[in-house]
């Protein structure tokens, strides 16, 4: 309920504002009147309570006062006014947010996007457990597998024992596995990549081809590892001396007292060692994130024959057939493959040296290693002491010390597993369809300022300008959820083929990985749909595709602190407009700039400004790999691993202030928001800022600096406000502060 200027009840403000809530009981009324100065008062009250009460007092002939007072109060709670913004403007907009929240036991990494999955997993579990009698069955089939993946009975048993010997067993976890010349390796990983998702070795998919994003392709590629880079098996202590091999150890131990075999401990653990170094082998062979950031240098496109021929592997002088391994996965959909068929090699370096290292190793070493994998993928599906095998290594690698309620644990896989369906129940209970055109509004301005800025870049020529207004207008927009999810007829038959029970848990898990996958095995042989969503609706966050041209907006973060159409506009541009800026300039960074309008990967650069481009990159790289983190042993940022986030954040933080500025000259300055002494350019920044507020625990914040492609929230607003002058303008920063460095870095 919105209160215009006037009378006011603390009641009626509790109801709306629980600050207001200690003083509904004993303060009648409050009136507004005037136009006093906008401050924030400490009362104490008879009752022996205190409360922070904002006084305010402006004339909004047409604003809700409730919502401005809630937005203000979020903004000054996650404050630190203590802070001179001009020296650490992230401690300054964060430091209150930071006291406030505490890292939850079963997380690595709290911030701003983790609070709204939380608020988001509350709403998908109430739409969950509601029945709706004539609810399309698809929506009744993930109420089914999450009331199966909420009955722990329902894990209990030995699945993981039945379906072993489907994946030739697990040789340590048996007194009895012999070598027998019908183990192929070709036969163990096409049934593991059709039915169960894993992909040791070889990372085997169909996607869009780079150079005909209408089309798809086969591809293969570097497989995953069981650490989470490359980086980490070059490390000791806890990650591979304690978690891996701990983990490893106690699950093929439970795995064999469950069949009723005695353990050697001598024998496992040697057998581990064998799994370990085989691991950090594969590892060694992999290319690194860097060297992979160049697509133009990871297409390496050849017929399945020549594959064969310059890409061979040998186990045991068994050599492996590229040929019939990929004919046994694409048999599994009906699909013929010849040695003709063209296949896209992102890993030619990669399989170079696989071939090396599979040489070192017996087949029974590559059984227990791909059973190994195999069983890690499984295990959160399983009994309660399969799951606790890992606490550990999940200990040692992230730092947390519990799982998640199984009820969130579940709410997130079916999420992942049935996207549609989840989409459509999140988009029913909880979506606005205005937001839609809101949006659409706001894109179209923040399109037209990344236009009109082309002209602001002295190193870019007029030719390759014209490509790049070009690009930027065939931007495909697709915001808030896909339309065929509403259609009960199209929902129903993209799960046809599912049938779940609510005690088999286990058998449903089976069931949605091999339905995903032959899903995606299907599309070879058919057009690519730019249109159709590869995320879902009920997600917080955003996407660019190269392939696509396209930015995707899901229904989930369309939400304060990022959007809401009743908040001010300076929110808005300065939390959802950045993030459209963002995305809109992945289409122009390090590796989105080589796909042309309409997603092919093709250089329609001119030379000079393709070099101007690089030399200008380097800054960015540079500044970013300047910045240390104490929190994270010291270790620098990858300004390289990073630099194409921090080139969109970089664009898009400049965009959406332009933007608002443009909206600003044509609709007039906004109201003061009350509370809160800040100019709406001021209120901008501080969204921005607080939209990245966040926690690591120190093994989290490690492991973002080695892997993660986007720089930890506190260097994403530094880094990028550095660079940006109209942000040392608003707040009268002198030049000698931090905020204002001498040399500043500018791509877009």
């Amino acid at each position: 309920m919105c209160y215009q200027t006037g009378f006011v009840s603390f009641r009626q403000l509790a109801s709306c504002f629980p600050l207001f809530q200690c003083l509904s009981s004993g303060y009648k009324a409050l009136h507004w009147t005037g136009t006093y100065a906008i401050g924030i008062d400490l009362l104490i009250l008879s009752t022996q309570e205190r409360c922070l009460i904002l006084f305010v007092s402006v004339d909004l002939p047409s604003r809700c006062i409730v919502s401005s007072v809630h937005t203000a109060s979020r903004l000054i709670e996650s404050m630190d006014a203590t802070i001179d913004p001009c020296e650490d403007f992230f401690q300054f907009a964060c430091g209150g947010w930071l006291k406030k929240h505490v890292i939850p036991e079963t997380s690595s990494v709290y911030t701003t996007f983790d609070i709204l999955r939380d608020e988001l997993e509350i709403i998908l579990k109430g739409v969950l457990e509601k029945t709706v009698e004539g609810e399309a069955t698809a929506l009744t089939k993930a109420k089914t597998l999450y009331k199966s993946c909420i009955n722990e009975s329902a894990s209990e048993g030995f699945p993981l024992l039945d379906i072993l010997p489907d994946v030739f067993e697990w040789p340590m976890a048996v007194d009895d596995w012999e070598i027998s010349k019908k183990w192929r390796l070709e036969d163990v990983l096409s049934k593991l990549n059709v039915r169960y998702g894993t992909e040791p070795f070889i990372h085997f998919f169909v996607g869009t081809d780079d150079r005909k994003s209408n089309s798809h392709v086969i591809h293969v590629g570097q497989s995953g590892l069981g650490l989470l880079s490359k980086a980490h098996y070059s490390c000791t202590g806890h990650y591979s001396e304690v978690g891996f091999k701990f983990y490893i150890s106690n699950l093929v131990k439970l795995v064999r007292t469950d069949r009723g075999l005695a353990n050697n401990e001598a024998h496992i653990t040697e057998e581990v060692a064998r799994i370990m170094d085989l691991e950090a082998d594969i590892a060694n062979a992999t290319d690194t994130p860097e060297e992979r950031n160049n697509p133009v240098w990871l297409y390496n496109k050849m017929e399945l024959g020549d594959l064969n021929a310059n890409f061979s592997l040998e186990v045991e002088s068994q050599v492996f057939d590229w040929s019939y391994f990929t004919a046994k996965i694409m048999d599994s959909v009906n699909l013929t493959v010849t040695d003709t068929e063209k296949v896209v090699n992102y890993a030619p370096n990669y399989f170079r040296r696989l071939k090396l290292v599979l040489a070192r190793y017996t087949k029974r070493d590559l059984q227990n290693y791909i059973a190994w994998r195999f069983a890690m993928s499984m295990v959160m599906g399983l009994s309660r002491p399969y799951r606790d095998t890992g606490k550990a290594f999940r200990k040692a690698m992230f730092g947390t010390s519990s799982e998640s309620a199984v009820w969130r644990q579940c709410t997130h896989y079916v999420n992942n597993n049935m996207k549609s369906a989840m989409g459509r129940l999140y988009v029913e209970e909880a979506f606005s369809e205005k937001s839609k055109e809101t949006m659409l509004e706001m894109i179209k301005e923040i399109q037209d300022v990344f236009i009109s800025t082309l002209d602001e870049l002295p190193w870019m020529d007029a030719e390759t300008k014209k490509a790049a207004e070009e690009k930027a207008l065939a931007i495909l927009k697709l915001i808030g959820y896909p339309d065929y999810i509403m259609d009960d007829e199209y929902l129903n038959d993209e799960y046809k083929d599912l049938s779940f029970s609510e005690e088999e848990y286990f058998e449903n898990n089976i069931q949605n990985l091999e339905h995903l996958q032959k899903k995606r095995l299907k599309k070879l042989r058919v057009r690519v749909n730019k249109e159709e969503w590869i995320s879902g609706a009920a997600v917080v966050n955003a996407f660019y595709s190269s392939t696509k041209n396209r930015i995707v907006f899901p229904a989930g973060i369309l939400r304060p602190p990022f959007f809401s159409k009743g908040q001010a506009k300076s929110l808005n541009y300065g939390g959802i407009g950045m993030v459209i800026g963002h995305e809109i300039t992945h289409g122009f960074d390090d590796n989105g700039r080589i796909y042309n309008k309409d997603g092919d990967l093709q250089d329609w650069w001119t030379l000079d400004s393709s070099r101007r481009f690089l030399e200008l990159s380097k800054c960015i790289v540079e500044q970013y790999s300047n910045f240390s983190w104490d929190l994270a042993n010291g270790y620098h940022l990858n300004g390289n691993n990073t630099l194409g986030e921090n080139i969109a954040d970089n664009g898009g933080i400049r965009q959406a202030y332009k933007a608002y500025k443009n909206y600003v000259k044509k609709h007039g300055e906004e109201p003061p928001l009350p509370g809160i002494d800040l100019s709406h350019d001021q209120i901008f920044f501080l969204n921005f800022a607080q939209v990245w507020c966040g926690k690591y625990r120190p093994e989290q914040a490690v492991n973002s600096v080695k892997v993660n492609v986007h720089s930890p929230g506190k260097f994403r607003v530094l880094g990028t406000l550095q660079n940006f002058p109209e942000f040392a303008k608003a707040f009268n920063c002198n030049k000698s502060s931090y905020m204002v460095p001498d040399h500043i870095c500018r791509v877009w």
